[in-house]
């Protein structure tokens, strides 16, 4: 049975794990075919390298979000992304919470800080998209 979590500890530990997993897939999805590439003379330009880490990142989350709420950290720490209304997310939800979670990350952390103040500890960009992680025991 899922429970709401309340604190932001659990949270933010899972947060710097899943930089490690993120840091993974970038060293396999995006540098190493660059390196492929550039081995054949073939370089892009740098909004196109952008546009591979910004679609790559939102293969893998969404992906993990939409089967089973969870991705490797997650299920590591025992938490779960749902809808604000307790059901699992919807694609549009997904795509949404991903694309709100760079500003509000890369804007000095904007985001996170949020939760200090928000009455429910909610990230800034699970407010926008209407989400909320919980804890789950199995």
């Amino acid at each position: 049975m899922a429970t709401p979590l309340t604190g932001i500890r659990r949270r933010l530990i899972c947060l710097l794990y899943e930089g490690l997993v993120v840091f993974s897939i970038l060293l396999i999805g995006f540098l190493l075919p660059q390196i492929v590439l550039s081995g054949f003379h073939f370089e892009l330009a740098p909004r196109m390298l952008w546009l591979h880490v910004v679609l790559l990142l939102l293969a893998y989350f969404v992906w993990c979000w939409l089967n089973g709420g969870q991705t490797l950290p997650m299920k590591t720490w025992k938490l779960r992304l749902i809808s604000a209304e307790g059901t699992a997310l919807r694609p549009l939800q997904a795509v949404l919470r991903y694309l709100a979670a760079w500003p509000s990350i890369l804007l000095f952390g904007i985001g996170i800080f949020w939760a200090l103040f928000d009455k429910d500890g909610q990230f800034l960009h699970d407010r926008i998209a209407g989400t909320r992680i919980i804890s789950v025991s199995n």
